[in-house]
C-alpha cells in the first residue's frame, strides 16, 4: 500500500514548509522531484540523512526520486548561511566524489524498479558547454538583483561580504530546476529548510520563463526542518567531527555508538525521521522506553536499523560484540566467538601491543606480561602491576587474574594471536605475531 507524502511527512516532523497546490500535484498523478547533493566529499555524512530520507519516503509514495549531484555548482560552493567562501574543488575530486555519492544513495533508493526508479543527475552535463553570456540569457535575466538580495542566505552574508561567484548560486541551483523541468518533467524540487531560498528561486524562474497561466504553478518546493538538539546544537557531529557514511571514514562500530549514545528527549524525533518504522511500532517503541528508560529501547533500535542499512547485518553483529566487550558483560565465550579476521573491527581504536612468538614463550607469569614484556605500555612496574592484580583490578580474556604471580598458561590465546587485558575499565590487546 502507498504512503501519503505529505500526511507521512507531517507525523514524522518532516515537514517544514511546501508551496500552496504540493499536496495537489502529488496527489493527482505520479510526480517526479529531486533534492541536490553537494559533492564536496567522496561520502554523505548523518547531515544529510534527513533529505535523503525525504526521497526514500517521495518513493515510498509511489512518485520518482531524482537525485542531483552538484558536479558544477559543486565547484562554487553554496553560500547559505556559511560563514566564508570555500575553496573551490578540481574536476578530478568532483567525479571521485559523486562516484562515492551514487554508492551510499544506492543503500536508501531503489534505482531499477521501473518507472518509479530513481535516478542520478549531475548539473556539470548541463552547465560544462554552457558560456557565460549564454547563461545570462538563460537564467540572469529572468531575475532582479533586489529579488537576489532579499534572500536570507545572501543577506548574513553582505554583513562580511559575499563574491559574485558565490552570489550567483542562487541562479545557478535555480536554472537546475527550470533544466529538470523541462527536460525531465520534474515539478518539485526538496531540501533542508535552509535551502528554502534557492528553491523558490528555482520555481519563480520557471514561472517567468514558462509563465503562470491562471495562477497556477508549474513547480512546487518542499522543505524539511533542520535537525538540532534539545539543548539547541546543531545534530549530526561528534567530538570528532562529521559522522560519515563511509565506513573508511567512520567505523561502523563508531556509527553504532553514535546512534546508541543519543539522549532521550532527542531520541523520539531521532525515530520518527530516520527510522522506517511504521507510525504504531515507533509509538511502542516509546512506550517500552517509558517505562524502562535504563534499557535504552529506542536507541537500540534506531542505532541497529541504521547500522544495517548503511553498513550491514554482519557490522551490526560485529559492533554488538564490540559494545558488549568494551562496555558490558562480555564473558570469555563472547571474546571466543569473535573470527580472527574480526579482531581488528572489534578492537578498532583499542590500545595495542604486539610482541613476538618468542617473547611470548619467554613470559613466566602475568605479571611479567602486563608489565616487562609488554613494555610498560599497561602498567609501568611490576610493582603497579602486582598491586594492581592485588585489588583485583586485572583480568586476562575477562576472566579476573587471581594472583601476581599466576601462569600465563592459565590463560588461552585467542584465535592462537590474541590476549586481551582488561586493567579496571580499560582494555588492551596483546598480539603475538
Amino acid at each position: 500500500m502507498k504512503i501519503d507524502f505529505i500526511e507521512e511527512l507531517r507525523w514524522r516532523g518532516m515537514l517544514h514548509d511546501m508551496m500552496p497546490g504540493t499536496d495537489e500535484q502529488l496527489k493527482k498523478e505520479m510526480t517526479s522531484g529531486y533534492i541536490g547533493f553537494d559533492p564536496t566529499a567522496s561520502s554523505l555524512h548523518i547531515g544529510n540523512l534527513a533529505t535523503i530520507m525525504l526521497l526514500v519516503h517521495f518513493q515510498r509514495a509511489g512518485h520518482k526520486p531524482y537525485a542531483l549531484v552538484g558536479g558544477a555548482t559543486g565547484m562554487i560552493g553554496d553560500p547559505s548561511f556559511k560563514a566564508a567562501e570555500r575553496s573551490f574543488l578540481d574536476e578530478d575530486t568532483l567525479r571521485i566524489n559523486q562516484a562515492g555519492i551514487k554508492k551510499q544513495l544506492e543503500q536508501f533508493l531503489d534505482f531499477d524498479c521501473g518507472e518509479h526508479s530513481a535516478v542520478m543527475v549531475n548539473n556539470y552535463d548541463w552547465f560544462k558547454d554552457m558560456g557565460f553570456l549564454q547563461f545570462l540569457r538563460e537564467a540572469g535575466k529572468f531575475l532582479s538583483v533586489n529579488y537576489m538580495m532579499s534572500k536570507d542566505s545572501v543577506k548574513k552574508r553582505l554583513e562580511t561580504g559575499i563574491s559574485f561567484t558565490e552570489f550567483s548560486y542562487q541562479l545557478l541551483q535555480g536554472y537546475d530546476f527550470y533544466h529538470l523541468y523541462k527536460h525531465n518533467n520534474i515539478r518539485l524540487q526538496m531540501g533542508g529548510s535552509d535551502q528554502w531560498g534557492n528553491i523558490t528561486t528555482g520555481t519563480e524562474i520557471i514561472r517567468r520563463k514558462e509563465g503562470d497561466e491562471e495562477g497556477y504553478f508549474k513547480a512546487y518546493a518542499l522543505t524539511t526542518p533542520l535537525l538540532t538538539k534539545s539543548d539547541g546544537s546543531k545534530f549530526g557531529k561528534s567530538e570528532g567531527g562529521n559522522i560519515w557514511l563511509d565506513a573508511s571514514r567512520t567505523s561502523p562500530y563508531q556509527f553504532y555508538q553514535f546512534w546508541l549514545s543519543q539522549s532521550d528527549d532527542d531520541s523520539p524525533r531521532l525515530l520518527r525521521v530516520f527510522s522506517l518504522k511504521a507510525k504504531a511500532e515507533i509509538e511502542s517503541l516509546e512506550a517500552q522506553h517509558a517505562e524502562a528508560p535504563h534499557l535504552r529501547v529506542m536507541q537500540k533500535a534506531l542505532a541497529e536499523e541504521l547500522t544495517i542499512r548503511i553498513h550491514s547485518e554482519r557490522d551490526f553483529q560485529l559492533a554488538l560484540k564490540a559494545s558488549e566487550v568494551l562496555f558490558g558483560k562480555a564473558t570469555l565465550e563472547t571474546l571466543q566467538s569473535i573470527a580472527a579476521d574480526e579482531f581488528d573491527v572489534v578492537f578498532d581504536g583499542v590500545p595495542q601491543t604486539e610482541i613476538s612468538q618468542a617473547e611470548w614463550q619467554g613470559v613466566a607469569n602475568i605479571t611479567d606480561l602486563v608489565s616487562t614484556v609488554t613494555r610498560g605500555e599497561i602498567y609501568p612496574s611490576k610493582s603497579e602491576a602486582r598491586r594492581a592484580i592485588q585489588q583485583n583490578a586485572v583480568s586476562i580474556n575477562k576472566e579476573k587474574v587471581k594472583s601476581a604471580e599466576q601462569m600465563l598458561t592459565d590463560f588461552a590465546l585467542l584465535q592462537d594471536r590474541f590476549l586481551l587485558v582488561s586493567k579496571g575499565k580499560k582494555n588492551h590487546l596483546v598480539k603475538v605475531i
